[in-house]
């Protein structure tokens, strides 16, 4: 089957997360119908001129051919359709020519377009993280040469920051950067797995490059960030000769075919790439947090997307394939009707749900962060923006590998099978997990900087919000969630006690709390995601009350009342694992030590 835009629960999960149709940080959004109509024509690109183009780009990939990369046919003809939409400025600054629209509903169209074509969409991810860097530290200067035509779409950029020997380690990097005695920077080394350093959509593209500079300190405080065009700026503003930059390889990946992933080489002619120092000299990865933090939130929705994909072709072919009778039936049933299969579709539909609740939360906080009424308000949805990031990151894609995966065991035989796609699904779902900071560093970044951070006092305001949910529930007292709010509550409080403890241990054992860094971000996600579909079906069942058509309620509720009875009790088992299990794992480094 082909994919289809969820516009309906795109647009409810949205006005969940804003939490208010009118007023803060997104206005007439939802009272004026700006979100619907937008949404409806992202869809439209999504499904006329991306969906038709994922197979091809699996097929028949980027190639580099003498030194320049060509993308899958047709790719540039949807990017150019992409620019010529003005998508590529949706939520940018009006001052640089974007829309200045909310994160939140830039997030629901990435939803749209990942689940259409992951691949295709890498390059617009990465120019967007590349605006917010360049607006929030660029020089003048840069801002006015470069925002202009990246907003607009007429120019890409990268992010490069992973060397051979320093990949989630960043204190490693060995790429260099010299003053030029003009105001310049002379820019040489290597960067591996930059995805689109090389393509035929834009005529210019726009390198941020991670690099140390002479005499800087050692590690990650010695790094600065540079910005180093594939051509340089005339005066007039017109392209010029090319910069000592080149792309030399291109990874041959297990997924998304259709993103080239290339190595790149500065300085090899000797003098070295030009390059302008963004922000503040050893400064440089507080400015790459800026683009990572936008592209940590872009490869969540990644994951979303890729399960939207993957549970929409696992119904339509359950409903499709006869095997078997259904018990007390006749045969031969489609599989939908066996209860395991209905298990692991739903399954997949409530995860789904669940990864798109928690990535739109994020995405409002980001919008609350810089438009909230006053400071106190907008400091306080900063905190949570920074809080959910890694767990909307990591949990998503987790999400996107058992979702592509579960594809694969509803069409049995035949999702082995390349033809029927959803191998491709669980292919390009693989990386999801591992570029922009594995789930393990994620992990690790929730524990030791987002839930120590402040005391813990903005975990437990997460948690605090939760138990208010759980009230609210409790009050109107639907029989058609059946047992989540006793199940959601214990899980809540399995957080609560797990968060006390990772808190309390980061500050004297910091080993023993990150061996359970991983758990404790799953069960975190579990009762968030969990209290999330829950809220989505309380305001379903208020609407019922109050006569409002709620297309897509029915599935809301089953969702909720699913996520709760069938997953959300696995929290209590993962608190024990999180609080027993630190010594049995750090003991494990002698026993695999010992092993062939």
């Amino acid at each position: 089957m082909t994919y289809r835009a969820p516009l309906e629960d795109v647009l409810f999960t949205m006005e969940y997360a804003a939490g208010s149709r009118e007023g803060g940080a997104f206005g007439d959004l939802f009272a004026e119908g700006v979100a619907r109509s937008v949404l409806e024509e992202a869809a439209k690109f999504a499904q006329q001129a991306l969906e038709p183009l994922n197979r091809a780009g699996d097929r028949d990939g980027a190639r580099l051919i003498e030194g320049s990369v060509i993308t899958t046919p047709g790719w540039r003809e949807a990017y150019a359709t992409w620019r010529a939409g003005g998508w590529a400025g949706l939520a940018a600054p009006a001052e640089y020519g974007g829309s200045n629209l909310p994160h939140l509903l830039n997030a629901a169209c990435m939803d749209v377009w990942n689940g259409a074509n992951v691949s295709f969409m890498l390059a617009p991810v990465l120019s967007s993280a590349a605006i917010d860097a360049l607006a929030a530290h660029g020089s003048a200067s840069l801002r006015e040469t470069y925002l202009t035509r990246l907003v607009s779409g007429e120019w890409s950029a990268t992010m490069n920051l992973t060397e051979p020997q320093a990949g989630s380690d960043l204190s490693e990097i060995r790429a260099m950067a010299i003053p030029d005695g003009e105001g310049g920077w002379r820019l040489s080394g290597q960067k591996i797995f930059i995805t689109y350093g090389e393509h035929d959509l834009t005529d210019n593209i726009v390198h941020l490059v991670l690099a140390r500079t002479p005499h800087a300190p050692a590690g990650t405080r010695g790094l600065s960030l540079f910005l180093a065009p594939k051509f340089l700026i005339g005066a007039d503003g017109s392209l010029g000769e090319r910069n000592d930059l080149r792309c030399v390889g291109l990874e041959h990946k297990m997924g998304i075919h259709g993103a080239p992933t290339c190595t790149m080489i500065y300085g090899e002619s000797g003098a070295g790439a030009q390059a302008w120092l963004v922000g503040e000299e050893n400064n440089g990865l507080a400015c790459m947090f800026t683009m990572m933090n936008n592209a940590r939130l872009a490869v969540g929705l990644q994951g979303v997307g890729l399960c939207e994909t993957a549970t929409q072709r696992s119904i339509a072919f359950a409903r499709e394939r006869l095997q078997g009778r259904r018990p007390g039936g006749a045969g031969p049933s489609p599989i939908i009707a066996h209860p395991d299969v209905l298990r692991m579709l739903m399954t997949m539909k409530a995860s789904t749900a669940a990864a798109r609740a928690i990535c739109y939360l994020t995405a409002a906080e980001i919008d609350n962060s810089l438009n909230a009424d006053d400071e106190a308000a907008r400091r306080a949805a900063a905190r949570r923006a920074s809080l959910l990031t890694p767990i909307a990151k990591a949990f998503s894609t987790d999400l996107a590998n058992e979702v592509a995966s579960l594809a694969v065991q509803v069409h049995g035989g035949m999702g082995y099978i390349e033809e029927t796609g959803v191998a491709q699904l669980m292919r390009d779902a693989r990386i999801t997990a591992i570029y922009e900071g594995t789930n393990g560093v994620q992990a690790i970044d929730l524990v030791q900087r987002k839930a120590s951070a402040d005391g813990g006092e903005t975990v437990r305001a997460e948690i605090e919000l939760m138990r208010r949910s759980i009230d609210a529930l409790r009050r109107l007292d639907a029989p058609q969630l059946g047992a989540a709010a006793p199940h959601l509550s214990e899980a809540i409080e399995s957080l609560d006690r797990a968060s006390n403890w990772i808190i309390r241990t980061a500050q004297s054992d910091a080993r023993s709390a990150l061996a359970g860094a991983s758990p404790y971000l799953r069960l975190f996600a579990l009762a968030r995601g969990g209290v999330c579909l829950a809220d989505l079906a309380l305001e379903s069942l208020r609407r019922r009350s109050r006569g409002e058509v709620d297309p897509g309620g029915d599935a809301r509720i089953v969702c909720a009342r699913f996520f709760a009875e069938n997953l959300v009790p696995a929290a209590a088992g993962i608190e024990r694992a999180i609080i027993d299990g630190a010594a049995s794992t750090l003991a494990a480094e002698s026993a695999l030590e010992a092993a062939p």
